[in-house]
Order: C-alpha cells, then structure tokens, then sequence
C-alpha cells in the first residue's frame, strides 16, 4: 500500500477477505502476555482461519472464526507470543488468502496529540543525525493515520499515511508536521535500546486540535460539555501556525482516528496535546483530560476483548512555551490542569500516568514558531524515564522532578521554609519564579514575587518581603515562559527539572523553627485564577 493510498473500509471489499487496514507487512503485533487481536473484513457467515507461520512455514497457531453479519468483519485473538519473528500471518476464505511477511511480536505503543506530536524527525534539533541513524533500528517499525474527520464512529480508518514499515531517513522524516512523529519516533528507538526487543509505534496527531475533537461523546459527558456543538475555532491572533489548525468540533478525531484502533493490543499510549487548549476551555481541560484518559483505556480494554490492560499506561507532555514576555497565564492553568490539578502525576485521579515536564525546553527561533520547540530528544528522554517506571516497574528510577512536601513559616524573620521530596540542584537564582498568595483588602488574593535567599539540600528559603505573616498560597513557575532553555530554578541530580505548581498554604499550628503550613492543591477558583 502507497503512502496516503486509501485503506479497504468495511463495505467497500464487497465479502473479499482482507485484514484490516492497519494490518500489514512489517507490522508489530503485541507481545505476551496479552494476546494480539487481529481482524479484518470477509463475506458475511463465511469462515476465515487465521494461521501464524514461523521459520519454514512451520505452523505456530491456527485459528477459525465467522464472519459477522451485516458488518462483514471478523475477530481473533492470538495466543499470547514471546517477543521475536519473523513471522508469516495468513488468512483464508473458501479459496480467497492473504497473506502478511515479516510480522514480529513486541511492544505496540500508540502516539497521539496536536502538532508537537505531529512534527517530525526532519523538524527536530540535529535532525540529519537523527535521521541517519535510522537504519540502525530495524526492529522499531513505524506506521502513521492520515488525518481524517468523521461526524461518526468509524469501523476502520480511512486513509494511512504511512502503512507499517523499516524506519528510514525518508520515512522518519517525510515532511513538516506529516510523518513520523518525533516525539514517537525517539520514545519508541529509547524504548527498544531499553527492552532489546521490537517495537511497533502507531501515530495518529492532527496538529491544532483540542482535546474535545480527541473524546468520545461519552467522554465529553462526563465533564457536561456538549456534544453536538463546535467548539469556536482557534483564532488567528492566537494560533501558532493558522494553515496547522486542525477540526475543532466535538469528537471528530476520535470517530475517525482513534475509534477504528480500538481492536489493537496496546502496551501504552504517548499523548502531547494541549496547547489548542490554552486558548479554549482551558479550565475544563482538569475533567476532560483525566476523561479522556479513562475513556479511552475502557474502549481499548473492551475492543480488544479484554488484551489491552484495563490501566493503560498513559504518558504525556507537559505543555512546553510559547510567547517570552506574556503575562497571560493560560499555559500556567492548563499545565496545572493536566495534573488534573494535583502537580504530580499519578495520582488519584491519574492512575497509572507519567509526565514529561517541558516548560524548561523554550525555543524562540524555532523556524516552525515558538510554540513548536526542536529540543523533542529530552522531552522523549523525560517520557522514557516515566514508562520505565510505571509501565515496565522500574521501582528504583527517579522519573520526576522535586515537588514541595512541607513548609515552615519563620515569622520573625519573615522566611518560607519549603521542604521539598528529592535533593535539590539550582541553576538559577531567579527572584520571579516562587510567589506567594498574600492576603489583601481589595482582592482575595495578591501574587507578590518571593525571592530565593538561600537553596539547601532540599530546602529553599524565601524571603516574604511585604506579605508579612498572611500568607494563604504559593506557586512556582507559574508562566508561559517560565526559564529560559534548561535553566529554570530547580533540578533533581538526574537532571529533571522541579514541576510547576500552585498550593495552598494552610496553618496547622507551631513547629521547631515556626509555624507549619500544610502545603494543599489548588483549584485556583478562589483567588480568581
């Protein structure tokens, strides 16, 4: 099949036996111990047997199931495989046969977002390295969704950009903002030197689009946004790249891009998306994030019959940057809300997550707009970090940045005491990125600048200044752009830079040193944030 060459729909193969669209030569089929499910289209009544060949055509399994009336498909599970190939898949129908070369079992991983998932290797920093280095990943194979809308849920996909393929320097990076993702590309090549076995990475991004083109009407329900209304599309005045704006109305993408995947065996799900958000229901996005999340493990469980673990790991990217000297705070509040305002992913309402903070990776001169930073090796670095850990139990690897646990209020000498969960490296002693919430007359709540006195091992000390002793909040990095490249306040020894945050300080009583403030998420809604 030819790039963007438009793949068999249900309907059109008119009873012909075919596996579905996304199933082809090269493809990775997940590994054990999920069994991989594969399906395709035949004549309805009709019974297909599926066969996996190993070296010789030697018969690995065999398999039958009936083709299902009206809709002319039919499902079957793999038993579960060792990671390896390659192998041979076959189907047949009376005297119909497919058959599909050079299949391997591993690690499937899907990719999904806006345009920072959808820029590609060619885009990146280094790029002509990166792309040249290719070839030394045969066993990471790549294939790419073609953008499409759908005002329903869609059985198959409608066209692929790129079918199932050997990386190389032409398919990695084939255009700007088409295929293959770089963000992809990069977890998946780090996920392969890590595990030593194939991975196969799906990408399916449209850049420009927010969050509601990506839900399911049921999903979308659950946060009491509409469903049936679009959502005003992304003005001119605020959109990065306005020719890169993708379908703003409600569920679209996910009728078109993500429903027809829903059979797939996955090991995971990368998401980087958002930025459309900071300019649209921004504040919605604390429920339709973690809806969607939870959504779409549920619609995966259950199209692939249970194969696809019902707490899908789930990685994604903190918003990055846009304009330097901006006093909006949008990106501040949708960094926030993509925690679903806890800070620190997982957590409660985000099992099973992992985060790559990327507000430190800022990129002016990016030649695709500053909203598009090239730096797309350390945002997957920071992503690789997270899925060994909570997808693959690496207990032992630190895969996130410092975060406050407790706070001490030195009233005589009017200094914060910020304790914080991992020893602490500074690399910048900047006097605008920690602010405290001081109590006001005229306002609930009067941001003032802190600065930094002194950086312990895992302490900070602030100065209070003018907000005297009420203190009723604090904050950090609370910018568009925050620091500049690599360079915000606060590390961890491996590198990884403290996430932003937005607290309550409240006065649980009198400790060594001064007075305790228990340190609470915020929503914000109280100090009109």
């Amino acid at each position: 099949m030819s790039p963007s060459a438009p793949a068999v729909r249900p309907g059109a193969s008119g009873g012909m036996l075919s596996f579905a669209s996304y199933y082809g030569d090269h493809m990775v089929l997940q590994k054990e111990p999920a069994g991989a499910v594969v399906w395709g289209h035949g004549q309805p009544g009709a019974v297909v047997t599926v066969a996996l060949l190993g070296t010789g055509g030697l018969v690995v399994l065999k398999k039958t199931a009936q083709v299902k009336g009206p809709s002319g498909t039919w499902t079957i599970v793999l038993d579960p495989m060792d990671e390896g190939g390659p192998y041979t898949l076959t189907a047949e129908q009376g005297l119909e046969n497919v058959t599909l070369q050079d299949i391997y079992f591993g690690d499937v991983w899907l990719c999904s977002g806006q345009s920072n998932m959808a820029m590609t290797v060619l885009q990146v920093a280094n790029a002509s390295q990166e792309l040249a280095a290719a070839a030394r990943y045969p066993y990471v194979r790549v294939f790419a969704a073609a953008p499409a809308r759908s005002d329903t849920e869609l059985e198959d996909l409608e066209r692929i950009d790129l079918p199932w393929s050997i990386p190389t320097a032409e398919n990695l990076g084939h255009g700007n903002f088409t295929y293959f993702s770089a963000v992809c590309w990069l977890l998946g090549r780090s996920l392969y030197e890590a595990l030593g076995y194939p991975v196969g990475l799906v990408e399916a991004a449209w850049g420009g689009t927010p969050i509601e083109a990506w839900s399911s009407h049921r999903a979308l329900r659950t946060c009491g946004l509409p469903e049936d209304t679009g959502s005003p599309a992304l003005s001119s005045s605020t959109s990065a790249h306005q020719h890169q704006s993708g379908p703003q109305m409600p569920s679209v993408l996910w009728n078109a891009m993500i429903h027809p995947l829903l059979n797939m065996t996955l090991r995971g799900i990368a998401w980087y998306q958002g930025e459309a958000n900071a300019f649209l229901h921004t504040d919605w996005y604390n429920c339709t994030f973690p809806a969607l999340i939870a959504d779409w493990r549920q619609a995966f469980h259950t199209g692939s019959a249970g194969q696809t673990e019902p707490v899908l790991p789930f990685g994604f990217v903190q918003l990055s940057t846009y304009h330097r000297q901006s006093s909006e705070d949008s990106f501040a509040r949708l960094r926030w809300h993509q925690t679903a305002d806890l800070g620190v992913v997982p957590n409660t309402r985000m099992p099973g997550t992992f985060m790559a903070v990327a507000m430190d990776l800022g990129d002016e001169r990016s030649p695709y707009g500053s909203i598009h930073p090239r730096d797309k090796q350390n945002v997957a670095h920071r992503l690789l970090l997270g899925a060994r850990a909570v997808a693959y139990g690496d207990k032992d690897l630190v895969f996130q940045g410092p975060y406050p646990t407790r706070a001490i209020l030195e009233v005589t000498r009017g200094l914060l005491n910020i304790t914080y969960s991992q020893e602490l490296v500074c690399r910048q002693r900047d006097t605008r990125s920690f602010e405290v919430c001081c109590f006001s007359q005229v306002s609930p709540c009067q941001w003032l600048p802190t600065p930094v006195v002194a950086v312990g091992s895992r302490t900070v000390t602030l100065a209070l200044g003018g907000c005297g002793t009420l203190v009723l909040g604090l904050r950090y990095a609370w910018a568009e752009w925050p620091c500049e490249y690599q360079s915000c306040p606060l590390y961890n020894p491996q590198g990884l830079p403290a996430p932003p945050f937005l607290l309550d300080t409240l006065p649980t009583g009198n400790t060594t040193g001064g007075r305790e403030l228990l340190l609470m998420p915020s929503s914000g809604f109280s100090w009109g944030i």
